[in-house]
C-alpha cells in the first residue's frame, strides 16, 4: 500500500557535550552532509561510551514506524542504496524484523551510508550529519527493474523524505508523475532547512506532484524566506504553501507542519487548524532522534488505513510521543495504540 524512497542511513549516536559540537563546528539543533572536516567524528562516536548503532534513515524510520502500527507485513516498501558490507546486513535484518518489505540497490564499491546522530541537553536537542556513501548513488534504473516496477504500481501512497533531492530528483519527479497519472498520493517532506535554501530547484520541480507535505517549524520558515512568500506567521506559511501550483486538481494540497512540544498546524481545503500535542516531563525526554520521522510514519500508517486528516494528526503525534521517550528511532513490540 504505501511505498518510500530514501537514503538509508545507519545511526551512530551518542549522548555528550556542547565541547563536541564545537569541536566539528555543529549546532545543537540541525541536520546536515557530512563535510571533509566531520569525517574522523564518525570513528571517535564508535569508540564512545554509551554509543548506540541504529537503523535509520528518514523515510526508512518513517516507513518501519507505519509498518509496525498497520501491524501486517509487507504493507510498506523501501527503495534506497547501500553498500555491500556488514552495514547493510544490519540494516537489512532490522527492516526485515519489522515487516517492511525492503528491495535495496547494492553498490559495488561505495560503503553504506552513516548518520552521526549528536544528542545534548538531556536528550532535548540533536545534531545530525549524513554521510550518504553509498547512498548518494540511487539511480532511477532500480526503479525500472520488473520486481520493482510492480511493486511502484501495487502501491497506493507513496512518502519521499526531502533528503533524497540531494540524491536522485528524476526518481522523485517519476513518482510523482505515476502518483499523477493514477489518482494517487504522493507525499514529500521538507525535511530540513538547508535542502529548501541549496536544493530549491528540484524542491519546486517537485512541489507540483505533491498531495500532502510535512515539515518543522524551523523548516517552514526557511521555505517562506527563499520562496519569498511573505508569510508572517507558521499558520500562513502554511497556508500559502497550501496554495502553491499543483497538478492533480481533484484534491487540495495537506499541509502538516509540527512545532516540536507545540501544536501542529494543518491546512486542509484551505483551512488552517491547530492540533495540541502531548508534552512530555524532562524525565520522560529521552532522545528526541527520530520524532519527525516517527510522527510522519504514524500520519501515514493512519493515511493508509482510510482515516481523515484529525486521525492521522493524532497517531503521529502518539507515534512521536512514543520515540522520543526510548533512544533512536525504535520502538516497543508490543503496540499499545487503537488504531
Amino acid at each position: 500500500m504505501l511505498l518510500g524512497l530514501g537514503n538509508p542511513l545507519l545511526d551512530i549516536s551518542v549522548n555528550t557535550d556542547e565541547a563536541f559540537l564545537s569541536k566539528y563546528g555543529l549546532e545543537a539543533n540541525n541536520a546536515i552532509l557530512a563535510e571533509e572536516k566531520h569525517m574522523e567524528m564518525y570513528a571517535e562516536m564508535a569508540k564512545m561510551s554509551g554509543v548506540e548503532f541504529i537503523a535509520g534513515g528518514a523515510t526508512q524510520n518513517s516507513m518501519r514506524v507505519a509498518q509496525w502500527i498497520l501491524g501486517k507485513d509487507n504493507m510498506t516498501t523501501f527503495f534506497g542504496c547501500v553498500g555491500k558490507d556488514e552495514y547493510s546486513k544490519t540494516l537489512l535484518e532490522r527492516a526485515n524484523a519489522a515487516g517492511v518489505c525492503v528491495k535495496y540497490q547494492f553498490h559495488d564499491s561505495q560503503p553504506t551510508g552513516t548518520c552521526a546522530v549528536v544528542v545534548t541537553k538531556g536528550g532535548k536537542c540533536r545534531s545530525l550529519v549524513a554521510n550518504l556513501a553509498a547512498a548518494n548513488h540511487f539511480s532511477k534504473s532500480h526503479l525500472d527493474i520488473p520486481e520493482n516496477k510492480a511493486l511502484i504500481e501495487k502501491a497506493k501512497f507513496y512518502y519521499i523524505s526531502g533528503f533524497f533531492l540531494t540524491v536522485s530528483p528524476e526518481s522523485i519527479l517519476a513518482i510523482g508523475a505515476h502518483a499523477l497519472e493514477h489518482n494517487k498520493t504522493f507525499c514529500m517532506n521538507l525535511s530540513a532547512p538547508f535542502l529548501c535554501e541549496f536544493y530549491k530547484e528540484p524542491m519546486m520541480q517537485a512541489f507540483p506532484y505533491i498531495d500532502i507535505i510535512f515539515g518543522n517549524e524551523t523548516e517552514a520558515a526557511k521555505f517562506n524566506e527563499v520562496q519569498g512568500l511573505g508569510a508572517t506567521s507558521v499558520t500562513d506559511i502554511a497556508l500559502k504553501i497550501a496554495a502553491l501550483p499543483k497538478l492533480n486538481t481533484k484534491r487540495s494540497r495537506v499541509v502538516i507542519i509540527t512545532q516540536g512540544a507545540d501544536a501542529v498546524i494543518s491546512v486542509v481545503d484551505g483551512v488552517a487548524r491547530e492540533h495540541p500535542v502531548q508534552r512530555l516531563t524532562d524525565e520522560q525526554l529521552i532522545d528526541t532522534n527520530g520524532a519527525g520521522d516517527a510522527f510522519v510514519g504514524g500520519y501515514l500508517a493512519e493515511l493508509v488505513s482510510g482515516k481523515g486528516v484529525e486521525d492521522c494528526i493524532k497517531c503521529g503525534i502518539w507515534a512521536a510521543t512514543e520515540i522520543i521517550q526510548r533512544s533512536g528511532c525504535t520502538f516497543p513490540q508490543e503496540l499499545s495504540y487503537a488504531c
